[in-house]
């Protein structure tokens, strides 16, 4: 009996040292969250949800969805996602190149013929994709051959729009909410004007707080023109990871690079671009993910595919200097880095 008491009081302990580990990030995020930004007395305002197979581990919701009326955020408000919309649009494009309806080698003017730059021939619908068209403006020369250098482009995306609808003879809103419907991602859409469920968007700059007036037009959809919620996007992410999404080879195509960039959130060093997402694949931890910015609305969606991870974070504000908008999103993927989370016992 007592040999019993002591095993049981010892399976209790371990269980109860395993449960501080594993949950050895929270509090820490807590923390993070209230911590003012350097030069600035600014906090995190936003949500948070960080899940593991698809299960949420942690979420929370910090800070005003609408300013002047002192009204709370809450964890299923809508909020503008910005550039990770083009991680939808490399999806639909994907999946209408699995059909043989989008050749990804294949010049533009295949599916825009009435584009009458010259350059129309020469660029293909994958550099568009990975943002190496060299594609500046509809009425500039390229910046550089295509395939070559990576020159981040929302109007690659508005192009890749054009290719979609051509392709199918739809519109790119009906093909993405389409998508979202099949997906039951019921709080996602595409942005339509003066939409009165998507939270209020502030940009700071010297210390001053601007309401933001969306200015997302139809053709803009494709690039930056998304509206969800951070649960949408994590079933988003169970979906494209876990392959119900794309076939295994179109996927891995879609996180192949062949060219390199760099973003604050994934720190100094460049790192791979492949479709509509970026991947670092260097370190002990292998993530991906893209991030949008714009708007009065700051985002991140990353996913750590060999721990099944997945942390969102929106924000509905955005600081005029690009350092201070992705602050919170930068230290959360580091203290995430270094947590129970990605980290075996």
């Amino acid at each position: 009996m007592f040999n019993l008491l002591v095993i049981t009081k010892l399976i209790l302990l371990s269980s109860f040292i395993f449960a501080q580990k594993r949950d050895d990030y929270s509090k820490k995020i807590d923390s993070l969250i209230h911590t003012e930004l350097p030069n600035s007395k600014h906090k995190f305002d936003g949500v948070i949800l960080i899940s593991k197979n698809g299960k949420t581990v942690y979420s929370t919701s910090v800070g005003y969805s609408d300013r002047e009326n002192r009204k709370k955020i809450k964890l299923n408000d809508k909020f503008a996602i910005m550039s990770i919309s083009k991680q939808i649009t490399s999806v639909l494009v994907l999946k209408e190149a699995e059909k043989k309806h989008i050749d990804l080698q294949a010049p533009i003017k295949k599916y825009l013929p009435n584009l009458e730059q010259p350059w129309a021939d020469s660029v293909c619908v994958y550099q568009l994709l990975n943002h190496t068209s060299g594609i500046k403006a509809l009425d500039k020369p390229l910046t550089s051959k295509p395939g070559k250098v990576f020159n981040y482009s929302d109007l690659s995306y508005i192009l890749l729009g054009k290719v979609l609808e051509f392709s199918t003879k739809k519109s790119y809103a009906e093909l993405a909410n389409n998508l979202f419907k099949d997906l039951k991602m019921k709080n996602t859409q595409c942005y339509v004007n003066s939409m009165t469920s998507l939270i209020k968007s502030y940009e700071i700059k010297d210390n001053q707080w601007d309401v933001e007036k969306i200015k997302i037009l139809p053709d803009d959809l494709p690039a930056f023109g998304i509206i969800s919620t951070a649960k949408d996007i994590n079933t988003w992410n169970q979906a494209l990871h876990q392959g119900k999404l794309l076939q295994p080879e179109m996927y891995n195509r879609m996180i192949s690079y062949s060219i390199k960039a760099q973003h604050i959130v994934f720190g100094e060093k460049e790192v791979g671009y492949g479709f509509g997402i970026r991947i670092n694949d260097e370190g002990k931890v292998h993530y991906i993910g893209h991030t949008g910015a714009g708007y009065g609305f700051t985002s991140t969606n990353l996913y750590f595919p060999e721990e099944k991870v997945s942390i969102i974070i929106l924000e509905n504000k955005r600081h005029k200097e690009m350092k201070f908008s992705y602050f919170f999103q930068y230290e959360l993927k580091n203290l995430i880095l270094k947590s129970s989370l990605l980290n075996k016992f």
